[in-house]
C-alpha cells in the first residue's frame, strides 16, 4: 500500500535544492560548498560537451587545439620548446611529445633543433597548422562568448574576478607538499 500522505519525491534540479535536501536528511553535514561546487561541475560538463561539438565541426580535437593555441599565442615566429609547451599546457613531457608527434604527422607543426642546447627541440606552426588554429579559435571562442552572453559585461568581470580568486585559493590549498 502506498502512503498517499508522503510527497512524491521530485528530482532536485538546483544546487540550492541539493543543499537543502542534505540539511534535511543529515543535519550538521557541511553544505556550504554545494551551491558553488555543484554549478561549477554542471557548467564544466555543459561547456566541455558544447566545446567538443564545436571542435568536431571544426575538424580538430581538444589536445591539438591546446597545442596549436599555445604556440599561436606565443607570437611570431610561433615556435616554442617542448619544455615550454609542457609548462604552458600543464601536461607531462610525454604527453607533449605524443601531441607534437601526432600534429607533425598531420602537417600542423614542425620540429627543429633549438639554439640553446643539443637536447632542445623547437616546435613551430606550419602554414596548415596556423590556418587550422585561426579557424578553430574563432569557432570555439565565438561560441563560448555566446554562451556567457546572458551576463552583462560587469557581471562577467565580477564573475571572472571571483573565479580567479577561488582558483588561486583552491590551488594553494590543494598544492602537493612533497
Amino acid at each position: 500500500m502506498v502512503d498517499e500522505a508522503a510527497p512524491d519525491p521530485e528530482p532536485v534540479h538546483s544546487a540550492a535544492g541539493i543543499a537543502e535536501a542534505w540539511r534535511r536528511e543529515r543535519p550538521g553535514t557541511p553544505t556550504d560548498s554545494i551551491e558553488i561546487v555543484t554549478p561549477v561541475w554542471w557548467l564544466a560538463k555543459l561547456f566541455a560537451d558544447d566545446r567538443a561539438r564545436v571542435l568536431r565541426a571544426a575538424g580538430i580535437d581538444a589536445a591539438t587545439l591546446d597545442l596549436l593555441s599555445v604556440i599561436r599565442r606565443s607570437g611570431s615566429p610561433y615556435a616554442l620548446s617542448t619544455r615550454e609547451l609542457a609548462r604552458r599546457t600543464l601536461v607531462t613531457a610525454g604527453a607533449i611529445s605524443q601531441r607534437v608527434a601526432r600534429a607533425e604527422r598531420d602537417g600542423l607543426v614542425r620540429r627543429a633543433p633549438g639554439t640553446t642546447g643539443r637536447r632542445t627541440v623547437l616546435v613551430s606552426l606550419t602554414p596548415e597548422g596556423h590556418a587550422l588554429i585561426e579557424r578553430s579559435v574563432d569557432a570555439v571562442l565565438g561560441r563560448e562568448a555566446s554562451l556567457v552572453g546572458g551576463l552583462s559585461e560587469d557581471e562577467r568581470a565580477v564573475l571572472a574576478g571571483l573565479l580567479d580568486k577561488l582558483m588561486d585559493d583552491v590551488r594553494r590549498r590543494t598544492a602537493r607538499r612533497d
